[in-house]
């Protein structure tokens, strides 16, 4: 396909990774503003029935993309994501359009400046399109967005618009947040990929806090090489964040996109809970299991493991406690009820109950060690099922929130269908610090189930 014909014809944004087209666009063979109104046009056909964008300017973005276009014809450098559209989580702060952090108390709130990590996209040439939905102070009352496969669906949650609009076409890119299950429950029930990173690898400045201990940024997309794109840009250390690791950036999609030395090795593990995963999600990962055959094998984990969703929901709420006062202070009647009591039930947490809870960090992460030691990567359930019918909730993060308390990086590949024919995600849990290794790992999977698809549908046919 040439470039004129290209540059001629809108492409369907849902046609094209951002790498494809951040290619495209540096070879001249595809126009920023041609790719944008693309994704516009996606908005337009879906957006009334989705709800995943709380604003965007299409005319501030639509500048934006004719400036690229400009930057690029004068032959000067680019960019590792320009002309690249992106949504932001309306939680994390952006100068040039409001962010609301999913309250009406925050309703028409203008920051000062860009949140580091929106620095940092435009930055490398990405086109701020707008902010997607959170859900309320990204805690778990939901909003108005819903599922691109079946509107009747929840997307998940908090960050349930950046999900769905990566799903749904409107855009290739997209960043959200992380507490408990906020990026990898939402992936899966919408079906793309979903990454989580180290703990403190991708600053928050500029972002609403939650839990300091567990909070972190991170990213969708439709592949895993698109999701080391992004977070390639967005890692590296900034003073403003405390938690923010100093090391040299980890280059993940050089990483990601290398081939593996040897074939990798994946541990099952039946978390604590196991049980609450539907039939279906137990049959399908008995399946996975069969189809790795020697490159999988079930792994327990010790029964200290039981002790870590109470540790993180002692973490998770006296930050809320703490970072969320100034909410309930301004207007408690304002706020959702599961909000009011997950801040009450954290004012209720003493100082040695929350030290203790963090205490577990480090016992749990030892108790990982044998496992990593000889496997790749941790294999388990994304969420417990398919995305729940109803809007009145965004299900449940028993499959994330340990991995959350871990600091572990995880990335979600939606590798499955639920008996529905919903999404049902993947889930990979790596090593701290290892973050390009989980990417390999993650996209070698990927390759392999599609392979042995094809394999399967020919040899029926």
């Amino acid at each position: 396909m040439g470039a004129e014909r290209l540059t001629s014809k809108r492409p369907d944004a849902a046609g094209f990774t951002a790498l494809d087209a951040r290619e495209r666009i540096a070879k001249g063979e595809l126009r920023a503003t041609d790719y944008l109104a693309a994704c516009l046009e996606r908005i337009d056909a879906r957006e009334d029935e989705v709800k995943a964008w709380r604003v965007f300017d299409r005319d501030l973005a639509m500048k934006r993309a004719d400036e690229a276009d400009a930057h690029r014809k004068t032959g000067r450098p680019i960019g590792p994501l320009h002309g690249i559209p992106v949504g932001i989580k309306d939680i994390i702060d952006t100068a040039d359009l409001p962010t609301e952090n999913g309250t009406v108390l925050d309703s028409g709130r203008r920051p000062r400046r860009d949140a580091v990590l929106v620095a940092r996209l435009r930055a490398a040439g990405a086109i701020i399109l707008g902010k997607t939905v959170t859900t309320e102070l990204a805690y778990s009352t939901p909003r108005e967005t819903r599922n691109p496969h079946d509107p009747t669906r929840t997307p998940g949650g908090s960050s349930s618009g950046s999900a769905a609009a990566v799903a749904a076409g409107m855009v290739p890119l997209a960043v959200g947040t992380q507490t408990a299950g906020s990026v990898i429950r939402p992936a899966s029930f919408c079906g793309v990929v979903g990454y989580k990173p180290t703990f403190g690898l991708i600053p928050r400045t500029g972002v609403l806090l939650q839990a300091a201990p567990l909070d972190t940024i991170g990213v969708f997309a439709r592949s895993v090489d698109d999701a080391a794109l992004i977070a390639d840009v967005l890692a590296g250390h900034d003073a403003g964040d405390p938690d923010s690791l100093v090391e040299a950036r980890p280059r993940l999609l050089e990483l990601a996109r290398s081939k593996p030395p040897l074939k990798p090795l994946f541990a099952l593990v039946r978390q604590p809970t196991w049980d609450q995963a539907e039939p279906a999600t137990r049959e399908a990962f008995g399946e996975l299991v069969d189809e790795l055959g020697a490159l999988c094998d079930e792994t327990p984990l010790p029964d200290i493991f039981a002790e870590a969703a109470a540790a993180h929901r002692a973490v998770m709420t006296a930050g809320f406690a703490r970072n969320l006062r100034r909410y309930h202070e301004r207007g408690a009647d304002e706020l959702s009820p599961q909000l009011l009591s997950a801040i009450k039930e954290g004012l209720a947490v003493t100082a040695v109950q929350y030290l203790s809870a963090l205490d577990w960090r480090d016992v749990l992460l030892a108790g990982l060690e044998r496992i990593f030691e000889r496997y790749d990567a941790i294999v388990t359930p994304a969420a417990i099922g398919e995305a729940p019918v109803g809007l009145a909730s965004t299900g449940l993060p028993v499959f994330n929130s340990l991995w959350t308390l871990l600091g572990l990086p995880a990335v979600t590949l939606p590798l499955m269908q639920g008996p529905n024919g919903m999404p049902l995600g993947v889930q990979l849990v790596g090593r701290r610090g290892y973050d390009g290794r989980l990417l390999r790992t993650a996209r070698w999977l990927a390759q392999h189930v599609v392979e042995s698809e094809v394999v399967k549908s020919e040899a029926i046919s």
